[in-house]
């Protein structure tokens, strides 16, 4: 798959899954395990959802 992520989307989701995680790690929420989506996204560059909507907010093709 070709990459669909822009640089800010990416650390965006970066940020945003490595505090889930550690929210669920401290024990505040179990919820915070969703944040390795998030995390995962980030890290590949590749949102399967922006693939299937036709998104891409990458500036290089």
């Amino acid at each position: 798959m070709a990459r669909n992520e822009g640089s800010i989307d990416r650390a965006v989701r970066i940020f945003l899954g490595i505090f889930l995680i550690g929210m669920a790690l401290s024990g505040v929420t179990a919820w915070g395990w969703v944040g390795v989506v998030p995390l995962l996204t980030g890290l590949i560059g590749v949102c399967p959802a922006y693939a299937i909507f036709g998104i891409n907010t990458c500036k290089v093709r």
